[in-house]
Order: structure tokens, then C-alpha cells, then sequence
């Protein structure tokens, strides 16, 4: 029997009938370490990992390793090619499941007047070429007995066919899902799946009844069971999931035993009236509910099984009956390039003329030609079923796999070059918003012209909400809003926009995400969350969701800052302290919770990853960002404090620079809360004498006709907004605006049009200059002193008049901190002193628009 192990001397992997596991074991891992190999080294130039698997299925075949004398006999002989073949079929209805979970309705009828006519001018065209072909093609190489009607409609649908899967994993790859181009072809793939399956049924009817009214039997059988799924099993699902609390909670145990149940079934009849078991898969996963989001966690329970381990058995089976040295000859490789020739031009031509005519560019109407020219495993599919019923032989099979090889593997590269990032159109996203309509950028500019006029304060913010803990952004948010007793017009009504972030992996369950952006927004529990928070607050909240990969969150964050307006980006920084311990045990922390100094055991701390990621991730959103940021590290409770009436005080070192001057400014605008107040100081080094305001050219003009730059309605000489003093100042320029506007908030009281909002806020500001050897250690010892709830520092001081690195690093060899730059990167010197001290309860770092990447000597 074969169970003596290594120590009988039999062969390990031979083949026995009563117990096929052992070599269906060494035949998965050889086919799962082939596939998996080749994906890495084809990843590189962002081919879907089904390429790979398509040509480790041919290499372990005869093309190239069953060349190998005795490989294909010894490690698949064919005793074992049914219990391979058995596993591998069970695995291709699971993926004509979760096909059918992808096919939504919905996107067709959003993009009906476009999608139907792509797909059906497709259908028609490549169909019609397909047949043309057909007649060269079975003269040459099929010939009776097989009916000439059969192998014509083989081929057209093999050239009708657009593979969806890989289409979908093509549109992520290249990040083309959230473009109008990405829109189209996705809405135009379900018409063309939905209606080359119905086509293949048809011809599988055809070929298996073995008389006219035997065909006619079938599809009025198939018509009444397609009736009876639609209408009165999908009804039965959905009260089911509603019953179950699918909806709510995802698929429960007992949901998933009778999808189970309803799938084999539906294969089993579909096989026994003469149609195929992957149809019968295929409608189960069309009727499956899509009321919320149940398809998503229903595809996330099954494809990582499937792609892993089903797809790449099926596609071995096909490499094994694929023998490219079958294609040995002139009119053989001839027709080969003519099926690759005319598949590819007729999808294009067809595609790009009726993309043109429903009004995009011919740069994107050629791009969806491009994509809806993709293979893959679905025409594979097809093939394998015209070669199982004997329509197809192996040479022609051959042949038409070489050729959706090829298109597959042309579609990345093509598309990249003739649509790249430039080009690209976004199509409009779906947000659920409580914010008024925005208008064109016409009437965005007159409306942030007349909220500088009428409000002094930032009226309109971007939010981000990650992963991580929000509750101490909601506190912070709260924190960072004007005052709601300073009265504000209709025009410039606070409005928070939150962004919620969701990374997009390679998986198919992800890709499904973005069609349903509406509903994730109404049931995201954190956006709910927000959502609530502006009601109780009596804010207009604007809620987006972005489903994007994790290397283009920066930059969607910073293009959802600029489409909207946003005067302010707010982000939380969590240091690996603040999900794991706390430092209440810091012998000069003057509160009970604080900030943990052990945030800089590291860049590449392994006891908190995840951590070290964000980190990451916020420093490229400082990189890339155009509007001005405030990071809050660790905002904890305390910031809200104990009560309504409760006072809660800042404290801010102003050492100079560009962020330090819109440091200024935000905290100016924290004490229009009359629950706020704020102690400011202006440090800098013993001997350091400030530059005087002498230049006539950068001092605020007197008379009403100057060209007179204001800020939010501020008369303030601020770099944030001013063209001549920017980060292309020199130092004496730099040093000129700290003074500038450092005076104007001092001597606020002989400025007679101050805002009046901003005359009371300036009174609640405790204001005082202080030098020393070491201004670092003295701001420490200030907040040591004063105890306040938040300090507010500026992150890049490198255009002030203080040199603050050398003092950072002697703060740190005191804490024993030293060699550490990720946290200093990230938040910049002077956050990176308080926190190291251990004497802040909460952070808040201010970055300018528009800041170089290259500061403090960190690399962002």
C-alpha cells in the first residue's frame, strides 16, 4: 500500500490509485513555488499575477519541462490527472462564483448608454472576426466530424470574450480605477461577461444536444431556472441575510453553509441539462445580495484559497494540454499571428470609435480599447471547454493560448504608455456631504476672496482618519475650529471635510471596494463616528472615502486638500508610545499621562512596526503636501478639558522661520475660544540681536490704494501667503518677516484695523521675548513651569535665526536618546526636545505649504 515512508524504499511521489494525496501534495507545492517565482520577477513590470500563473502552467507542461525526459511521466502521470483535475474544476467554480460576486448590475446601469453600446459594438464586431477566421481555421485543422457551426461559435466567443478578473487587477495595478477611463471599462466588462457567458451557454447547448429539440430542451430549461434564481432564490437570500444579520455584521456560519448549498446545486443542475457546472457557479454568485457591502467580505472569505491554490492547478491542467511545439510550421505560425493580429485590432478599433462617439478624447478611447482587449483566465475557460468536448484539438488549442498570452502581457505595458499618470482624468467621486455643492474654481476664488474679507480665522479644514485611534483627532479637530461664539457669515461657515483612507492590496475583494464608495461611506463605522461628531458640534461635515494603495495616500490627501479649498490639513502622529505603554513613571512630568520618550528606540523599532509605517506615511503627506498642516502628536482628553467652563492654556517657543510665523498665527486663532488661553515666547540665543523692520517694500502700507497683503483679513506681513518673502528668502529676509509680524501681534493695541475677533483673541495671548544660551532647555523649563495642555511649535526652523539641531542633540545624549532621527524627521526639532524632556502632554506641529523636503537633516 505504499505506507512504509521513507524507510521502505519505495518511491516517495509514485502514484497509487488508493491513495492519490502524497503526489497531489508534491504536485501543488511544485505548480504554487512555480506560479509564485515567477509573479515576483513579473511583478517588477506590473503583470497580474494570473500571467504568471498562466506560463508556469505552460512551462510545466510539454512546451518546456515535460521535454525533460521522464518528468511529465513521473511527476504527472496520467493515473493522477483526474484527482488533479477533479480539484481543479471544484476550484473553477469557485471562481466563476466569485466572478459572478464581481458582476454588478449596478455598474451598468450607472454607465448604461455608454457601457451597453462598447460592449455590444465589441461583441458584434469580434464575433463577426472570430467567425470569419473560423472557416480557414477548420479547414486547415479541425475538419469533420466535427460541426463546422459549433467550432464558429467557439471562436467568436473566444474573440467576444473580455477577461474581467485580470481587467480588474490591471485598472489597480496602474491605478486607473477612480479615472473615467477605469469607470468605463469596468461598467463595459460586466456588459461583456454577462453577454459572452450567455453566448458560451448557447454554444455548449448546441454541441451537447444531440438533437434540435434536445438544444430547444435545453435553453428553455436554462431560461426557467435563470427565472427562478432572479426572482425567488435571490429574494429568499436577501431576507435571509437581513434575518442573520449578514447585512450588518458580514457573513455568519449558517449564511455561508447555504450559499454553500444554493452554489452546488446550481452547478449540479447546470451540469445535468447539458450546460456546464461553472454556469450553474456563475449565477450564484450574479444573485448573490448586494444590498450594502456582503459581496466584499463574501469574496474575502473564498479568493485567497482560490488564487492561491485552485487557479494555478487549473491553470496547470491547461499548460499540460497547451504543446507550443505543435506550432511547427509556416501556415500554423502564420494563423497564430493572424488570431493575435485580428483579436487585438478589431477590440481596439471598435472600442476606441464607440468610446469617441459617447464624447471621451482618442487618447482615452484608445485606452479602453487597449483593456477591453485583455485575456486571461476566462478565455482559458472557454478553450479548455471546446478541447474537453472535442471542438477544439490540441494545435488550435495551442494556438488561441498563445494568443490571449500575448494580449494579456501587451495590455500593462501599452496602456502605460499611452495613458500615463499626466494624462489621466478623474472621474467625479461619490461623497455623502452635509457641505453646500462646491463651485467651479472661478467662483472657489471670488468665494475664498470674500471669506478673507469677512473671516479672519481658517473656516474650512481637511480631516484625516487612518487606521489608527481617531478619538484624539475628534478632540483636536474640536480643538483647531474658530470659536463658535465668533460670528461668522453664510459665506464662511465652518466646514470640515474627513477623508478616510482604505488601502487597496492586489485582491479582488478590494478592487470590488470602489464600485461601492457610496454605501462604505454611509456604513464606515469611523466615519460614522465623525459623522455624529459634527452633528453634536453643529459643523457642516463633509465625508470622502479614498480607496487607494498605500504609496498613493499622500498624495490623494494633498489633491483632496487642493480640490477643496482647505485652508488647514489636519493629522494625527501616533509614536509607538501611544499604542503601546505610557510614560507615567517620567520623573519631570508634571501630568499624569505624557507623551512616551521611548518613541525613539528607533526608526525600525520591531517591537511596533506599524508604528514606524506611520511615521512614513505622515512624512510623505509633509513631502508632497500644498496646503498648510498641523500634526497633533498624541492629543489626548486633557485637551478637552474637564468641563465646559474649564480654561485650558498653550504654549508656544516662536524661534523663528515660516512654520513658526504660521505656528503664530494658528495659535492666535486657538484663543478666539474663550476657553483658551496662551503663552508665547520669543526665544533666541544670548547676543542674538533681531533684524529691524527697515525696508519700506515688505512694511504694511498705510495708504488704501498700496498693493497691501492681507492674511484671512489679517493686516499681517506673514510669509504663508506673501510672494516676496518665501522659501527662496535669504536669512536677513527671513528673520525681517519673524519681526514684522511678531510686532503686530505685540503691539496689537496701536494697530486701529485689527479684526476686532482678532483683538480679542490677542487678549487672552500672554506675549514675551527671552534669551538664552540654550532656548530649547528654556522652553522646556517654561512648560515645566506654566503646565499646559498642548504645546504648538513650527516644524522647520531652518530659516530662523536659531540653529536648534546642536541643542536637540545635546537634549538627547542627556536623555540617552542619541542616533535617532526617525521621530526628528518626522515632527522636527523643537516637538522632538519637548517630547524627548517628557514635559508635553500633546503636540501640535505646524508646517507651512509648499515647505522643502530638505530640513532639521531629515529626509522625508
Amino acid at each position: 500500500m505504499g505506507q512504509g515512508g521513507s524507510l521502505s524504499g519505495v518511491d516517495l511521489i509514485a502514484f497509487i490509485t488508493s491513495d492519490p494525496l502524497r503526489l497531489w501534495i508534491f504536485q501543488m507545492s511544485i505548480i504554487v513555488m512555480v506560479g509564485q517565482l515567477l509573479s515576483l520577477c513579473l511583478g517588477k513590470i506590473k503583470q497580474p499575477k494570473v500571467v504568471a500563473e498562466i506560463l508556469g502552467g505552460i512551462l510545466l507542461g510539454p512546451t518546456a519541462m515535460g521535454r525533460i525526459p521522464g518528468f511529465t511521466k513521473h511527476i504527472f502521470p496520467a493515473q493522477s490527472l483526474p484527482s488533479l483535475s477533479l480539484v481543479a474544476n471544484i476550484g473553477i467554480c469557485l471562481f466563476l462564483f466569485i466572478v459572478g460576486l464581481e458582476t454588478d448590475a449596478n455598474i451598468i446601469t450607472r454607465n448604461a448608454r455608454s457601457s451597453l453600446g462598447i460592449a455590444l459594438s465589441t461583441v458584434a464586431l469580434s464575433f463577426g472576426l472570430g467567425a470569419a477566421i473560423s472557416v480557414p481555421l477548420y479547414h486547415n485543422f479541425i475538419g469533420p466530424p466535427v460541426e463546422f457551426m459549433y467550432f464558429m461559435l467557439f471562436t467568436g466567443a473566444s474573440f467576444s470574450i473580455t477577461s474581467f478578473p485580470v481587467l480588474c487587477r490591471i485598472l489597480t495595478a496602474l491605478k486607473l480605477l477612480d479615472t473615467t477611463v477605469g469607470v468605463t471599462v469596468l461598467s463595459a466588462g460586466v456588459c461583456n461577461g454577462v453577454i459572452c457567458w450567455t453566448m458560451l451557454a448557447l454554444a455548449v447547448a448546441l454541441v451537447n444536444g444531440t438533437s434540435g429539440l434536445t438544444v430547444l430542451w435545453i435553453l428553455m430549461t436554462s431560461v426557467v431556472f435563470i427565472t427562478f434564481l432572479m426572482w425567488p432564490v435571490r429574494i429568499a437570500l436577501l431576507r435571509l441575510a437581513r434575518f442573520t444579520g449578514t447585512l450588518e455584521n458580514g457573513p455568519t456560519i449558517f449564511f455561508m453553509i447555504v450559499i454553500m448549498i444554493v452554489l452546488w446545486t446550481c452547478a449540479f443542475f447546470t451540469d445535468v441539462v447539458g450546460i456546464s457546472a461553472i454556469f450553474g457557479a456563475f449565477l450564484t454568485g450574479v444573485i448573490v445580495p448586494r444590498e450594502g457591502t456582503l459581496v466584499v467580505p463574501l469574496t474575502e472569505k473564498l479568493e485567497d484559497m482560490v488564487t492561491i491554490v485552485f487557479l494555478p492547478l487549473y491553470f496547470t491542467l491547461s499548460g499540460l494540454n497547451t504543446d507550443f511545439g505543435l506550432l511547427n510550421n509556416g501556415i500554423t505560425w502564420g494563423f497564430t499571428i493572424a488570431i493575435i493580429s485580428l483579436d487585438f485590432a478589431g477590440k481596439i478599433g471598435v472600442c476606441t470609435i464607440a468610446t469617441r462617439i459617447s464624447g471621451m478624447s482618442w487618447r482615452q478611447s484608445s485606452t479602453v480599447g487597449l483593456l477591453m482587449s485583455c485575456k486571461g483566465p476566462v478565455e482559458l475557460i472557454i478553450l479548455n471547454i471546446g478541447l474537453s468536448t472535442g471542438i477544439l484539438t490540441r494545435r488550435v488549442f495551442s494556438m488561441f493560448v498563445l494568443e490571449a498570452l500575448v494580449l494579456t502581457i501587451i495590455t500593462t505595458p501599452l496602456v502605460s504608455i499611452l495613458y500615463p499618470p499626466e494624462r489621466r482624468v478623474r472621474a467625479l467621486a461619490g461623497y455623502i456631504s452635509r457641505c453646500s455643492t462646491r463651485d467651479g474654481d472661478e467662483n472657489m476664488d471670488d468665494r475664498q476672496s470674500s471669506m478673507a474679507e469677512d473671516q479672519p480665522w481658517r473656516s474650512h479644514f481637511t480631516v484625516v482618519l487612518d487606521e489608527f485611534d481617531m478619538s484624539g483627532m475628534l478632540v483636536a479637530t474640536q480643538l483647531a475650529l474658530p470659536s463658535p461664539l465668533v460670528p461668522t457669515s453664510q459665506e464662511t461657515e465652518i466646514c470640515v471635510d474627513a477623508l478616510r483612507l482604505v488601502e487597496m492590496s492586489d485582491r479582488n475583494s478590494d478592487t470590488m471596494k470602489s464600485p461601492a464608495v457610496d454605501t462604505l461611506i454611509r456604513t464606515d463605522p469611523v466615519l460614522g463616528d465623525f459623522r455624529t461628531f459634527g452633528e453634536l458640534n453643529e459643523i457642516r461635515v463633509s465625508l470622502s472615502l479614498s480607496i487607494v494603495p498605500c504609496e498613493d495616500m499622500s498624495k490623494t490627501i494633498s489633491d483632496h486638500a487642493t480640490q477643496h479649498a482647505s485652508e488647514l490639513i489636519l493629522l494625527q502622529w501616533s509614536p509607538p508610545s501611544s499604542i503601546s505603554g505610557d510614560a507615567t513613571n517620567d520623573p519631570c512630568s508634571p501630568h499624569s499621562t505624557r507623551i512616551e520618550s521611548n518613541l525613539f528606540d528607533g526608526p525600525t523599532d520591531t517591537g511596533n512596526p506599524a508604528a514606524a509605517i506611520h511615521s512614513q506615511f505622515v512624512r510623505r503627506i509633509l513631502a508632497e503636501s500644498n496646503t498648510d498642516i498641523a500634526l497633533f502628536v498624541n492629543p489626548g482628553t486633557s485637551l478637552s478639558g474637564t468641563g465646559p467652563g474649564s480654561a485650558r492654556h498653550i504654549f508656544f517657543p516662536f524661534f523663528g522661520g515660516p512654520d513658526d510665523r504660521l505656528a503664530l498665527e494658528f495659535v492666535v486663532q486657538l484663543c478666539s475660544n474663550p476657553g483658551i488661553s496662551a503663552t508665547v515666547v520669543r526665544l533666541s540665543k544670548s547676543g542674538t540681536e533681531h533684524v529691524a523692520a527697515q525696508w519700506p517694500s515688505i512694511v504694511r502700507p498705510e495708504a488704501e490704494d498700496s498693493c497691501e497683503t492681507r492674511y484671512n483679513g489679517m493686516p499681517i506681513q506673514s510669509t504663508v501667503v506673501m510672494l516676496n518673502i518665501s522659501y527662496g528668502q535669504t536669512r536677513f529676509e527671513s528673520e525681517t518677516a519673524d519681526t514684522i509680524i511678531w510686532e503686530q501681534y505685540f503691539d496689537s493695541h496701536s494697530s486701529y484695523d485689527i479684526h476686532p475677533s482678532i483683538r480679542v483673541a490677542l487678549s487672552r495671548i500672554t506675549f514675551s521675548e527671552h534669551s538664552s544660551s540654550k532656548p530649547l532647555h528654556s522652553a522646556i523649563q517654561q512648560v515645566l513651569t506654566c503646565k499646559p495642555v498642548l504645546v504648538v511649535v513650527g516644524r522647520s526652523h531652518r530659516l530662523g535665526s536659531n540653529n536648534l539641531t546642536q541643542e536637540l542633540e545635546d537634549i538627547l545624549k542627556e536623555r540617552g536618546r542619541m542616533g535617532q532621527d526617525d521621530s526628528r524627521s518626522t515632527v522636527g526639532d523643537a516637538a522632538t526636545a519637548f517630547i524627548a524632556s517628557g514635559c508635553a502632554t500633546a503636540v501640535a506641529v505646524l508646517q507651512a505649504a509648499n515647505v522643502s523636503a530638505d530640513f532639521n537633516g531629515g529626509d522625508v
